[in-house]
C-alpha cells in the first residue's frame, strides 16, 4: 500500500483468496482494519523506523517557519507592491523556549534530540514515561498530565499515532488551555486535532500560530477557512518526503513481502 491505496477493505481480500500479507508505506495504521485482515489470515507491516528521522527534521522546520513567519517574509521579499522592508516586522524566538511534545517514541523523541541543540526547555506528554538516562540525555520533563504541558509551552508539537485515544485528541478545551502566544504543529494525523476548534482559535487569537504538515481530508477543499489564515503554515503531507528515505521504505515494504511469502517472521509486523 502506498498512500493509503489500494483500498483493503472485506470486497478485496475475498478476490484474493491467497493473499498472504499488506505491507503499508508509513508508520501510521489508521487506514488498516487489523482485525479484518486477521480473519482472513493475512498478515500486515509498515515501516515504522525509517521515517522517523526525516519527519522529525520537518517538525522542526516548520517550528522555525513558523516563529520566524518564513513563509510571510518570501512573499514580502518577492511581491512586485513592495517597496520597502518594515523595521516592525517581527517573528518568535525559538532558541530558550518551551517546547512540548505530545507523543515521545521515536519520531518526538528524535525531535527533542534536535530540540536540544536550540537551548530549548523540553517537555513531553506519553503514555508510558521514558527511562531517566532517555530523559536527561535530552533534558525532557515528563508531563503526566497533557493539561500541564500545554499550559506552560510556547510550541506544542503532535506526534501520536492516530487511535480512538488520540481522535481529536486537541479541541477546545486543550486549545484555550494553552498560551495565547503559543503555536501548534501537527506532524502526526490531521484527525489527532478538532479542526474546527482550530480555525476558531486561530481566528480569535486563542493561540498564535499553526504549522501543519497533516490535516482532514488531504487536501483540504480550496475554500477551507485555514488557507486563508496567514497564521498558518500548510504543508502536503511530507513528513517522510525524501529521496533516501522513499527508497528504504520500498525495500522494507519488500523484504516484509518477501518474508511473508516464505513463511519467515516478517519484519515490522504490525501485530
Amino acid at each position: 500500500m502506498w498512500y493509503h491505496k489500494p483500498v483493503i477493505n472485506e470486497e478485496l481480500l475475498q478476490s484474493l483468496p491467497n493473499l498472504k500479507i499488506v505491507a503499508s508505506s508509513g508508520v501510521g495504521i489508521d487506514h488498516l482494519d487489523l482485525n479484518l485482515l486477521s480473519s482472513y489470515g493475512v498478515k500486515a507491516s509498515n515501516t515504522p523506523f525509517v521515517v522517523s528521522t526525516d519527519t522529525a527534521d520537518l517538525g522542526m522546520a516548520l517550528m522555525l517557519a513558523s516563529s520566524r513567519r518564513l513563509v510571510e517574509g518570501y512573499q514580502m521579499a518577492v511581491s512586485c507592491d513592495t517597496e520597502y522592508f518594515p523595521a516592525d516586522w517581527l517573528g518568535t524566538e525559538v532558541s530558550g523556549a518551551t517546547l512540548g511534545i505530545v507523543g515521545m517514541d521515536t519520531i518526538g523523541y528524535k525531535v527533542a534530540e534536535r530540540a536540544k541543540g536550540f537551548e530549548m526547555k523540553i517537555l513531553y506528554h506519553n503514555r508510558n514515561r521514558r527511562n531517566k538516562e532517555e530523559e536527561s540525555a535530552v533534558g525532557a520533563i515528563y508531563c503526566k498530565k497533557i493539561d500541564d504541558l500545554l499550559q506552560q509551552s510556547d510550541f506544542v508539537l503532535l506526534s501520536v499515532n492516530l487511535t480512538p485515544q488520540t481522535h481529536k485528541l486537541i479541541g477546545k478545551r486543550e486549545l484555550e488551555l494553552m498560551k495565547p502566544t503559543a503555536t501548534l504543529i501537527n506532524i502526526s494525523r490531521g484527525l489527532v486535532v478538532d479542526q474546527d476548534a482550530l480555525v476558531e482559535a486561530l481566528q480569535n487569537k486563542v493561540i498564535k500560530a499553526a504549522a501543519l504538515d497533516v490535516t482532514y481530508p488531504e487536501p483540504l477543499p480550496r475554500d477551507h477557512p485555514l488557507l486563508k489564515l496567514k497564521n498558518v503554515i500548510i504543508t502536503p503531507h511530507i513528513g517522510s518526503a525524501t529521496k533516501k528515505t522513499r527508497r528504504l521504505m520500498m525495500e522494507n515494504m519488500t523484504e516484509s513481502i518477501q518474508a511473508g511469502l516464505t513463511g519467515l517472521p516478517v519484519p515490522n509486523e504490525v501485530l
